[in-house]
Formats: structure tokens, C-alpha cells, sequence
């Protein structure tokens, strides 16, 4: 059982993150503390080792098909890694359960708004919105192609991924959390591009800042279970080709209502646990 239990907790670890992009370590984090009775901060690290090992597995098979926006992904990243330790400082302060609960009420928006743009606009998910005016206006999305379809990495494009980026890693610093459930949304909302570059580029970002926030946790000095981590990565790296391979065959639209109705169900759990 207890070879097993996280063994099955990796797959399905994987597998969200595979079919997604996030949602992995948001998973991991109960799965941890109940399903294996671990405390919170040592189920922290592991979540943090294990989400980005898995995830860097899945970055490969994108990279091969040419769906990563890599620059977007480094910008992200970069800003990501300076805000993990930050916010590895503020968990040790800050209540949890007041966080927790904003946290949860963040994302049932995060979720109603991906699924009202998948409900009301659903060819913004399927192809990269390229031509037209390419002077960047406030209504539109800050990162823009040009007519020959490259991305535009313009000053403002920059500017807002590494804000949304920075405040990426200090979640992560303070959840666990690869922050592929902020990531992912993110990109969709400031962005042109379809919903499976940025479950892509999403991968590569949690690869660097759950790197970032692991190495964090163990210069504070924690404890890691280097057994548990290797076990969930193990059952990781199967569920990550299955949910990859799912997500191929499933229309843009049809993935992103998936991903929000997934953040949703995690932020009912969220306020549940910690209101009830």
C-alpha cells in the first residue's frame, strides 16, 4: 500500500498535467497530507521536486512538436524563480487559512471567465489570432503575432509577463504549487495563443519555478522524502503520456472548459476544508 498509493497519487498527478497543463501540484498537495498523512510543510517539497520533474517530461514531447512559446516561457519563468523564494518567506508569517480561502475565491473566478471566453468566443482557442491591427490597444491581448505569425514580444508584453509571472512563483512559494492553473490561464487571457501552446509553454514555466521553489525549500534546511518524491514521479511520467495524448484529441474549446470545471472543483474543496 504504501508503494502503491503514490504510485496511483503520480498518475493522476500526471495526467492533469498532461491533459491541461496545471493542476498537477494543486493535487498533490491533499493527496500528500490525507492520502499519505504527511505534514503540510514537508508534502510542500515533495510537491514541488516531483510536479517539476514530471512536468519537465512532458516539456520535451511538446518542444518536439513545436509547441512551446519559448520566450514568452523564459520571460515567465525568470520572474516566477524571483518570486518562489518570496513566497517561501511569507508562508512562514502569513496565516494559511486566510490565504487559502482568497486563494480558492481567485481561482472560482480564474474558472468562470475561462469558461464564459471557451462558451462565447470558442475560436479564440482554436487558432492563433494573427494579421489585423497590431498596435497593442487595452481590449486586446498584450502579447500579439505579426502577420507572419511570430509573437511579438513587445514592452508591454514583457511587462505583464513578468508581473503575472512574479506573483506565479510566490504562489508557489507559498502552496506547493507549480502555478500551472494561474500559468495556463494567464497566457490564454494576455496572449495569442491557442489553448495547447499554452498548456505547453505552461509545462516549462512549472518545470523552472517548481525547480525554484524546491531548491528554496531545501536551503531552509526541511526535511525531504526522497522515497515518496521518486514514487510520484514514477506514476507521474505514465499519467503525463496519457493526459498528453488525450489532449491532442480534444477540440480547444472542449480543454479549456475542461481545465476551468477542474479549477472550480479544486476551489469548492478549498473553501469547504477550510470554511467547514
Amino acid at each position: 500500500m504504501q508503494v502503491f498509493l503514490p504510485l496511483a497519487f503520480g498518475v493522476l498527478i500526471g495526467f492533469s498535467l498532461g491533459l491541461t497543463g496545471g493542476g498537477g501540484s494543486i493535487l498533490a498537495m491533499p493527496l500528500l497530507v490525507y492520502g499519505l498523512g504527511l505534514p503540510p510543510h514537508q508534502a510542500v517539497g515533495i510537491s514541488l521536486g516531483a510536479v517539476g520533474v514530471t512536468a519537465a517530461i512532458g516539456v520535451f514531447q511538446r518542444l518536439r512538436k513545436r509547441e512551446v512559446e519559448i520566450r514568452i516561457g523564459l520571460i515567465f519563468a525568470a520572474a516566477g524563480m524571483l518570486g518562489a523564494p518570496v513566497g517561501t518567506r511569507l508562508g512562514q508569517d502569513i496565516p494559511a487559512p486566510v490565504l487559502l480561502v482568497l486563494f480558492a475565491l481567485l481561482m472560482v473566478l480564474v474558472a468562470a471567465r475561462m469558461w464564459f471566453k471557451a462558451s462565447k468566443n470558442p475560436e479564440e482557442t482554436r487558432v492563433v489570432r494573427a494579421g489585423g491591427e497590431t498596435r497593442p490597444t487595452a481590449k486586446g491581448p498584450a502579447c500579439r503575432h505579426d502577420p507572419g505569425g511570430t509573437l511579438k514580444m513587445t514592452a508591454r508584453c514583457t511587462a505583464i509577463m513578468t508581473m503575472v509571472g512574479f506573483i506565479t512563483g510566490i504562489l508557489s512559494g507559498l502552496f506547493g504549487v507549480g502555478g500551472g492553473f494561474v500559468i495556463v490561464p494567464a497566457l490564454i487571457f494576455f496572449t495569442a495563443i491557442t489553448i495547447h501552446q499554452a498548456v505547453a509553454t505552461s509545462l516549462m514555466v512549472i518545470v523552472l519555478i517548481s525547480f525554484s521553489g524546491a531548491a528554496s525549500f531545501f536551503l531552509s534546511g526541511r526535511d525531504l522524502h526522497l522515497d515518496i518524491a521518486s514514487l510520484f514521479v514514477l506514476g507521474g511520467i505514465s499519467g503525463m503520456g496519457a493526459g498528453t495524448l488525450l489532449s491532442q484529441k480534444i477540440s480547444g474549446p472542449l480543454l479549456q472548459k475542461l481545465f476551468a470545471f477542474s479549477i472550480l472543483l479544486l476551489a469548492v474543496f478549498m473553501l469547504a476544508k477550510d470554511l467547514l
